[in-house]
């Protein structure tokens, strides 16, 4: 499995939300340790720096995880959402976000991982109320459990991303074809 973070589902709460892979066969988590989770912070573009964090924020972040993947399910499949969800994210949405600071190199954004986590949350909150909804699909391949938003003309895109799953898929279905070819023809 690829331990880089990968950032192909087009909106930052859906990229935190694929950070446990796999969720339906071989599930592997991303956030570990407390530098796996700052290590996302940083490589999202959250922030530029996060104080360093403990098991305390991971497991704190993991629940947030959980609960956004749980109401972009219910959203994305027209359900009713789960109160225990909504608690935990709006709960973690009320809590002071990252702010970014002005300095003579440009902007600049320093934050706790507490702080980051509240930003990724608010982010959630803005999705799921927010206009890219109907365009919220899960991606075509069976074990990829990501979410992304297509904004494809038509609507037809079927990956979370060509390198990550379409490729993946597009290879065995030709090797699929190939072999199939190979037997009529002996």
């Amino acid at each position: 499995m690829n331990l880089n973070h990968a950032f192909v589902c087009g909106h930052p709460a859906l990229d935190f939300a694929a950070t446990l892979r796999a969720r339906r066969s071989t599930r592997f988590e991303m956030f570990v340790t407390p530098d796996r989770l700052n290590a996302w912070y940083l490589e999202s573009g959250l922030v530029d720096v996060i104080t360093p964090g403990d098991e305390d924020d991971v497991r704190e972040a993991v629940r947030v995880r959980e609960a956004v993947y749980r109401l972009i399910t219910a959203r994305r499949l027209g359900e009713e959402y789960d109160p225990e969800a909504l608690a935990v994210l709006n709960g973690a949405a009320r809590e002071f976000p990252v702010t970014p600071q002005l300095t003579e190199a440009g902007r600049r954004t320093e934050a706790t991982p507490e702080q980051a986590l509240a930003t990724v949350a608010r982010q959630a909150v803005e999705l799921l109320s927010g206009p890219d909804v109907p365009l919220l699909k899960e991606c075509g391949n069976p074990e990829c459990t990501r979410v992304y938003i297509d904004r494809s003309r038509g609507m037809r895109r079927q990956w979370c991303g060509m390198e990550s799953c379409g490729n993946k898929h597009k290879a065995a279905a030709y090797r699929a074809r190939k072999k199939t070819a190979a037997d009529m023809t002996a």
